[in-house]
C-alpha cells in the first residue's frame, strides 16, 4: 500500500485545494484578502528532492493539466509552470545543503515566483484588474502566510513518508 502513497497524497491535495480555496476571499476591516492554497507543487517539489525527480516533473504536467482543465480555460499553463518549478528546485538543491529548512523556504520562495508568474500572465492577457502593489498586499501575502502555516506543519511528514517509501523502492531493487 505504500507504493501507492506518493500519489494518493498528490490526488488528496489536488482536492483539498479547492476545497479550502473557497474560504478566500475573506474580509478583514475593508480589504478583501485572497488566500491562494497551492499545497501540491509544494509537494511536488519535496517528491523531487526526496523522492524522485522524474516522477515529480511527470506528476507535475499530469496535474498541471489538470489544472489547467478543472479551473482555468488556457491549457498548458499549470503544465508548463509546474515542471518548470520542479526543476528549479532540484537544480538549487544541488548546490546548497539539502535539509528540512532550506527545502521549505526554497519552496515558499518558488511559490512566491509561481504567484508573481501566474499574476503577470493575467495582467498581460487583460484577467487582473489588480495593480502589483494591490496584488502584493491583498494575494501575495495572505497566500504565502497560509502557506508557510501548511508547509511548516505538513513539511516533516512529507519528507518522512517519501523518505520511506525510497527506502523501501530501494530495498526491493537490491533483493
Amino acid at each position: 500500500m505504500i507504493r501507492f502513497v506518493v500519489i494518493f497524497i498528490a490526488l488528496f491535495l489536488f482536492y483539498l485545494e479547492p476545497i479550502l480555496g473557497l474560504i478566500s476571499p475573506f474580509k478583514i476591516g475593508e480589504e478583501f484578502y485572497i488566500l491562494v492554497p497551492r499545497f501540491l507543487i509544494m509537494y511536488l517539489i519535496f517528491v523531487s528532492i526526496y523522492y524522485n525527480r522524474k516522477r515529480a516533473i511527470l506528476m507535475g504536467v499530469l496535474f498541471g493539466l489538470l489544472y489547467d482543465v478543472f479551473f482555468i480555460d488556457i491549457i498548458g499553463l499549470y503544465a508548463f509552470i509546474y515542471p518548470i518549478l520542479i526543476v528549479i528546485a532540484t537544480w538549487v538543491m544541488r548546490y546548497i545543503h539539502m535539509n528540512i529548512v532550506t527545502l521549505t523556504f526554497l519552496s515558499l520562495l518558488l511559490l512566491a515566483g509561481l504567484e508573481s508568474l501566474l499574476f503577470i500572465f493575467n495582467t498581460i492577457i487583460g484577467n487582473s484588474g489588480l495593480f502589483f502593489d494591490e496584488f502584493l498586499k491583498l494575494r501575495l501575502i495572505p497566500t504565502m502566510l497560509a502557506n508557510s502555516v501548511f508547509l511548516f506543519a505538513v513539511g516533516w511528514f512529507f519528507k518522512w513518508i517519501l523518505l520511506q517509501r525510497y527506502e523501501q523502492k530501494y530495498q526491493a531493487n537490491t533483493l
